[in-house]
């Protein structure tokens, strides 16, 4: 009778959880059951470890052989539990000293040749694992620089079946190849020693921007303009509206470079979703910037906010978490697909239901729609020649419904570009530069003031606490307080006012709001100038 046991993680949406992986040899006809409710693939483990432990020169059991997962009431799916029951059960065949397994977590597939091959989520399972008291963790080699990332953990990457082994039973380590010879090896994240364990790591190499787009390249829009810089400073929603051909897409493209790079933690949030989804780059193992995610309009709900069969996967949402959504041709997203994103505009994350239990993911993320106005797009531009039947207007236009719209902050008509101002020279608008070093600025004014609240932005905090806590100044909110007494504005409406109103004081360098930051902040929500709005900067 022989036994064993180290650890794995399993992800539950974009969290993991550290699962005990026993091996249990007994007397009997040779057999091997796995329990601890696993799904399709994960059974399909059996296969592919029996095949890999023999294909890498260690003898397999011939005896009664129980694999067992604990706690057996998560849900366990995916192929990264192979490498830790592969160890496991070496370790109840007396082939590793059992000792030397209990103390570390393992994710990895392998193959029938027993290479070790990379899976999703790593980041994710490492952070469960260190945040589990964990501190030597083994995965593929080509996904050691993005475990490496978690601070505190010491991190083996390998190759193959036979790496493992030999490390764990002091031989000395065979060479494998690469499984892409043409790309870079990376360095041994670190080797296991006697009596020592994990040794060394890797750092990530930082991620980078490429060609970035740049604001001044919009000809015209300065009304656009304004609202792409106030929804950056803070977090606001943008719906653009205009004809085809007016900048619109060249306006959300543009608002992740005015987005502050993000913070240490908010990277490695943000990095842990990439993995899950199985969009993180192998050369940038660590997203530094915000994202921006565009689905197309055909996406499902799905796609959109996350689920699919089996383990729930994040959605767009939130792969913009910590960045921008933008939804170009709105108007042609399917209803229901629309109005599922009102619960994470509210609460910033998506909870997905299923019979096992919610999951849970982030979904803090800036959206910006884009729409035209009519099906052929010319509707209301002069001399255009629009044929749409006007019912046919009112039904393209009512697909964003209210409820929708009431959470969208900035609501901006994107005129049609003239000839004069493609043909000016000399007369381009503010650089992406100066604009983000204002949006830096108010940002740094917010979160001052929020020190000591779970808020870092004017975007986050309730309007209740904006009317108690930080009151504007006398008169500020009278127009928009009588456009609420009109029907005009809803009570959420009057807060989204109030909320953009301090972003304007903060890019101008206010203590609170006056009538002119509350003016352009009503004329943003309704598209109705009221008084004197202030002007930002300079264009």
């Amino acid at each position: 009778m022989g036994f064993a046991r180290t650890c794995s993680v399993a992800l539950v949406g974009v969290e993991g959880v550290v699962v005990e992986v026993q091996a249990d040899l007994e007397p009997g006809v040779a057999s091997f059951a796995l329990v601890g409710l696993p799904d399709k693939s994960l059974v399909e483990s059996r296969d592919r470890v029996r095949a890999a432990v023999s294909n890498s020169g260690a003898p397999w059991p011939q005896r009664k052989l129980t694999v067992g997962l604990s706690p057996a009431s998560v849900p366990k799916a995916g192929s990264g539990f192979d490498l830790a029951v592969a160890s496991a059960v070496l370790g109840a065949a007396e082939c590793i000293d059992p000792r030397v397994l209990a103390d570390l977590v393992m994710v990895g597939e392998l193959g029938l040749d027993g290479r070790v091959r990379p899976v999703r989520g790593v980041l994710p399972a490492v952070l469960a694992a260190a945040d589990a008291g964990y501190r030597q963790v083994v995965v593929p080699e080509c996904s050691a620089a993005e475990a490496s990332l978690v601070p505190g953990v010491a991190v083996l990457g390998v190759r193959s079946l036979r790496q493992l082994i030999a490390v764990l039973t002091d031989a000395p380590v065979p060479e494998e190849e690469p499984d892409d010879p043409g790309r870079p090896e990376p360095a041994l994240a670190g080797l296991l020693l006697p009596g020592e364990g994990f040794v060394g790591g890797l750092t990530a190499r930082p991620g980078h921007r490429e060609h970035q787009p740049d604001l001044a390249d919009v000809v015209g829009q300065r009304t656009a303009r304004t609202a792409m810089e106030i929804a950056a400073a803070g977090g606001h929603h943008v719906y653009l509206q205009g004809p085809p051909g007016a900048g619109k897409t060249m306006l959300a493209e543009r608002l992740p470079t005015l987005l502050p790079p993000l913070t240490r933690a908010e990277s490695l949030e943000v990095t842990a979703i990439h993995s899950v989804a199985g969009a993180l780059p192998a050369d940038r193992p660590l997203v530094e910037h915000p994202p921006y995610c565009a689905p197309h309009h055909s996406s499902t709900m799905q796609a959109l906010v996350g689920g699919g069969r089996g383990t729930a996967r994040p959605g767009a949402v939130s792969l913009a978490h910590r960045g921008v959504l933008f939804l170009d041709e709105c108007a042609e997203f399917g209803g229901h697909v629309l109005d599922a994103l009102r619960q994470p505009l509210e609460s910033g994350r998506v909870v997905i239901a299923r019979s096992a239990g919610a999951v849970r993911m982030p979904a803090t993320f800036t959206m910006v729609l884009a729409a035209n106005p009519c099906p052929c797009g010319r509707f209301g531009q002069r001399g255009a020649g629009c044929e749409c039947p006007s019912s046919v207007v009112r039904r393209y236009q009512a697909r964003l419904s209210g409820p929708l719209l009431d959470r969208v902050d900035l609501r901006v008509r994107v005129e049609a570009v003239t000839r004069a101002e493609l043909a000016a020279v000399g007369e381009r608008g503010e650089s992406t530069r100066t604009v983000a070093e204002r949006v830096r600025g108010a940002r740094e004014r917010a979160a001052a003031r929020y020190a000591d609240t779970p808020w870092r932005t004017n975007g986050q905090v309730p309007g209740h606490e904006l009317r108690t806590r930080w009151r504007a100044g006398p008169g500020a909110l009278d127009e928009a307080e009588q456009r609420l007494e009109q029907g005009l504005l809803t009570a959420r409406g009057l807060d989204r006012v109030l909320r953009v109103a301090w972003t304007v004081a903060d890019l101008a360098g206010h203590d609170r709001p006056d009538a002119a930051d509350a003016a352009l902040a009503l004329q943003l929500r309704t598209g109705t100038a009221v008084g004197r709005p202030r002007v930002l900067g300079g264009r």
